[in-house]
Parts: structure tokens; sequence; C-alpha cells
């Protein structure tokens, strides 16, 4: 059995082969096929870009984010981000806003067409794909709970990187 130890923030462990062959099944799977048609069908179902749509994912109705925090998230130069809502813009999706205590920051929020869009974007995106069919309900529940596990350790490590990067920053 080949095993690999990693350090990551919070996340200190083994990998094992059947990590690393269970991680590139999921790429497989998600990439090369289920996600590259998904991403056309929400391009289209909305009429914008990859990019725009990858973006919509990001915001939120009536919750304003700055624009440096989209950059970060990104992790681009902020010119690119510009380019972004510029698009977002352009299409009705969203609006520019002056931070509400900090007049130096600028943030973009949803429009009702930018809501919908995002919406629909989830609906397409999030639709279960036909070869769940091939697990059980049973297996599906146990996938869910091992993903979402993934899934909180993920958002902890990228909580506590943002700590102390603002901890470096500050």
């Amino acid at each position: 059995m080949s095993v690999t130890s990693h350090t990551s923030g919070t996340l200190t462990g083994v990998t094992t082969a059947a990590g690393e062959e269970a991680w590139r099944l999921l790429q497989e799977l998600l990439m090369n096929r289920e996600m590259q048609s998904r991403m056309r069908q929400a391009c289209d179902a909305v009429g914008v870009p990859p990019s725009i749509v990858k973006t919509l994912f990001h915001l939120a109705p009536g919750e304003p984010v700055a624009m440096r925090d989209l950059a970060e998230h990104f992790r681009c130069d902020p010119s690119y981000i510009t380019e972004l809502v510029d698009g977002l813009e352009e299409q009705g999706l969203a609006v520019r806003q002056p931070h509400p205590t900090d007049r130096r920051v600028r943030t973009v929020v949803l429009t009702d067409k930018g809501a919908w869009a995002r919406q629909s974007v989830q609906e397409v995106m999030w639709r279960v794909p036909e070869v769940f069919s091939a697990l059980s309900a049973a297996e599906q529940r146990q996938l869910r709970d091992l993903v979402r596990k993934l899934v909180d350790a993920d958002r902890a490590a990228e909580q506590e990187q943002a700590a102390l990067r603002d901890t470096a920053a500050g």
C-alpha cells in the first residue's frame, strides 16, 4: 500500500493509493464528462460565458461582495475581476456599490436578474447526474456524508488560511 503523509494548514494526515485513485476518479467523472456538459447547459440557460457562470456561484442575492474578495477567492489579478464585473453589469446581472463603511472599497451585488440567473445556473449544475442511479439510496447517502466531510475539512482549512493571511497583513 502506498502512503503519502501531508500537512496543509489544519489538515494533517495520510493519503493512500485508494485516496489518490478516488480523487482521480472524481476528477474524471466531473471534469471530463459531466461538468463540461453541465457548464455548456448553464451558459446556454442564461446566455453568458463560463467565467460569468463561475462568478454567479460566489455571489448571493442581497449580499454585496468586495471586488478584492472575489480577486482573492479566484486568486487572480484585480483587473480580471473588473472585467468579470463589467460583464455582469453589461448583462444586467449585478451592480457595483460602495462598501457601507469604507468608501474606497467597491462591492458587487446581484440584481434581480442576477439572482434569477444564479438560481437557473444552480438548477442546471445541481441536477443529479443519471450515473448516480448506479448507487443504491444507502450508497448515495454514504457518498453524500463522505463528500460533506471533505467539503467541511476544505472550508475549515480555507478559513484558517484566510485568518493567517489577515494576521500577516494586519
